[in-house]
């Protein structure tokens, strides 16, 4: 996110609100070109791609059949009906070099031997960013006077809620769905709501377990609205300029973006090594929507493959590793970001550590991501 501080009028007033413009004008064009467009949104729902859970993460995100604790919720909801008692957890991650800030949060209990309930709460946001609309004096052409106490903040928030509920069908099969809606917002200047459902399905032996997840099962239909009086200019001296007269662009407009389905595909093994165990996953997310840089792909179908494992101490500490994600393309070849991640379990409280985006085109251009998650079960004592 570009921020212009207004250290030299001169130069950099020059370009005030021009950065906002330009960001709105994106985020219109995701949700539809015309009030009455409705557009397929190749990243309306990518704040929640980046997955949760430390140990998921260490583990490369390889976990749509491991999942059988509350980030369930997340991964795949037809896990959470392995609960044995009531489960909270906390995540907290520094995106792109601190810039974006993620949390989640999120609880689950079974309400019977074979069922469970779950929600899950969700925000990434981007805050404290710079307006300027009103710090520049478009007749004079020059910065107002006093223009540092006419610049505002802002923030970029997206949210998403998510409530879950997962049956075990037989000692091997369970299924789960999410009810999930989400709000994103730019400040006052844009906001959208959007609602769907998730489904999913978990099979296990004693070693080996597969999963399917089908996010925006119904699909998502995000509605986009424009605050046009946010963009007013303040009037000074009998100025009477609009926002496009001063920018040279129109506003963008609301509209309607269509979230089509993600297939997330998982397996997975456990073996016991004595008092220890090995774990491994592969999974592959299957999206529609036309995604083709740096992503493999068939046409529009394009695929997400990540690979994960962990080596469990005495079942009190683990080391994770994984491939969370592959880009492909001609000027960089085959780019792989790997994630590494340890976790440590005492009693009814496990607190986990990834970090990520240490190598590829995300590290160089974009930073690392560390992420701390904490889990407290709540389990009366002597069970």
């Amino acid at each position: 996110m570009i921020v212009f501080q207004l250290v030299n009028p001169v130069d950099t007033v020059s370009r005030i609100g021009v950065w906002l413009c330009a960001l709105l004008f994106a985020w219109g064009s995701i949700g539809g070109s015309a009030a009455d467009a409705q557009r397929i949104a190749k990243y309306g729902a990518d704040f929640l791609a980046g997955g949760v859970d430390a140990r998921a993460l260490g583990m490369g995100g390889a976990y749509v059949a491991h999942a059988d604790e509350v980030s369930a919720g997340y991964w795949n909801p037809a896990g959470l009906s392995h609960l044995t008692h009531p489960e909270i957890s906390y995540m907290h991650v520094e995106r792109f070099a601190g810039a974006v800030s993620f949390d989640y949060g999120a609880g689950a209990f079974p309400i019977s031997e074979r069922s469970s309930l779950g929600l899950s709460l969700f925000r990434s946001g981007v805050n404290d960013i710079v307006n300027t609309l009103n710090a520049w004096d478009p007749v004079l052409n020059q910065p107002r006077p006093n223009y540092e106490s006419l610049i505002t903040t802002f923030s970029a928030a997206d949210w998403a809620l998510f409530v879950s509920y997962s049956r075990a069908l037989d000692e091997a099969w369970s299924v789960g769905v999410n009810f999930k809606g989400i709000r994103r917002t730019i400040g006052d200047f844009a906001d959208a709501w959007g609602y769907s459902i998730d489904a999913g399905a978990q099979w296990r032996s004693d070693r080996y377990r597969f999963g399917v997840t089908v996010q925006d099962l119904s699909t998502m239909l995000q509605s986009w609205s424009i605050n046009e009086a946010a963009f007013a200019l303040d009037a000074r001296d009998d100025e009477d300029l609009t926002f496009s007269e001063v920018f040279g662009q129109d506003l963008p407009t609301g509209g309607t973006a269509l979230v089509l389905p993600v297939v997330r595909l998982g397996s997975g093994a456990v073996w016991p090594v004595g008092r220890h165990a090995v774990t491994l996953g592969l999974d592959t997310d299957i999206a529609f929507d036309g995604q083709q840089a740096f992503v493999p792909n068939i046409g529009d179908v394009s695929f997400h493959p990540r690979l994960g494992g962990a080596f469990a101490y005495a079942g009190v500490a683990e080391l994770r590793a994984g491939i969370s994600r592959v880009q492909v393309g001609e000027d960089i070849g085959l780019d792989i970001t790997p994630s590494v991640g340890a976790g440590l379990t005492l009693n009814q409280v496990a607190i986990d550590f990834s970090f990520g985006d240490f190598a590829g085109l995300t590290a160089q251009d974009l930073g690392y991501s560390y992420r701390i998650s904490a889990r407290v079960r709540f389990e009366p004592p002597g069970e």
